[in-house]
């Protein structure tokens, strides 16, 4: 398992990367829009919605939703509004996996799941197209969410693994322990501030940075959380298995559909007061 985990990351990281810095933003921004119509036909499975066509007219009502969307960034016109409340609602998320995580709760209606993997997806694809194209070093700050992202998942691994003992959310994620969120956290801040002083890019003072970079790793906790919750309902383990060791697609971007849109709302922030 440890084995394919790494190999697919060895395989599509760089390619990621390349992209990221080497790509213009529309053509970016049309490459994610992929990856996302692909989280939620994913997303489709996991509310129970079995038979195709009806999962792929979802997919392509969503897939419809990001045309305006790139229109908005466009214009740069309520962006900003609209990852501030995002991010608020992110917060509520946090409020809802921590009720959730002290009893049984049943499954959430197909229709109610089905607005909810919007509200996950679509802010999540707005975020990055902001993050590359409308915030000063666009390519840096990706390069940035990627490496708390990775950061948090792969030290909460290895340290969940050492010293777990202490259950996160034992309802959701039995296998998450604060010892490995802790030690996530850590290996996120590292990498993250390693990154900061490697380029010195453009960036908000080291204070405000290191309030955010913590803000976005616990908002990468929530939304692994978040979609651990969903699958538990669910009876899954895995959203799909498209990557080898990984799963679906939504297993591997979940912390980033809360992490990207937290991220942005900070430097919208930011950019507010230069």
């Amino acid at each position: 398992m440890l084995k394919a985990r790494v190999l697919t990351a060895l395989a599509l990281g760089p390619l990621l990367l390349a992209a990221i810095w080497l790509l213009p933003t529309p053509v970016l921004a049309a490459l994610l829009g992929g990856v996302a119509a692909l989280a939620a036909w994913e997303w489709t499975t996991l509310i129970g919605v079995r038979e195709q066509t009806h999962r792929a007219a979802l997919v392509g009502g969503f897939v419809a939703t990001l045309v305006p969307g790139w229109f908005l960034l466009e214009a740069g016109q309520g962006v900003v509004g609209i990852l501030y409340t995002v991010a608020g609602l992110w917060v509520g998320a946090l409020v809802w996996v921590i009720l959730h995580g002290r009893r049984e709760r049943p499954a959430p209606s197909p229709l109610w799941s089905a607005v909810a993997g919007w509200l996950v997806l679509w802010p999540c694809w707005l975020a990055l197209v902001y993050l590359h194209g409308s915030t000063p070093w666009g390519p840096f700050w990706h390069t940035f969410l990627l490496v708390l992202v990775w950061g948090a998942d792969t030290g909460a691994y290895f340290a969940g693994r050492a010293w777990g003992q202490r259950r996160l959310a034992p309802r959701i994620s039995p296998g998450k322990s604060w010892e490995g969120a802790i030690g996530g956290g850590v290996a996120a801040l590292l990498g993250g501030g390693a990154l900061v002083l490697a380029l010195q890019p453009q960036a908000p003072g080291p204070v405000a940075l290191g309030l955010l970079t913590v803000a976005v790793v616990v908002a990468s906790v929530v939304g692994d959380l978040f979609e651990s919750m969903l699958k538990r309902q669910r009876g899954v383990k895995d959203s799909g298995g498209i990557l080898p060791g990984h799963g679906g697609i939504l297993d591997r971007i979940d912390s980033l559909t809360a992490a990207a849109p937290v991220l942005a709302a900070g430097l919208a922030w930011w950019q507010s007061g230069i």
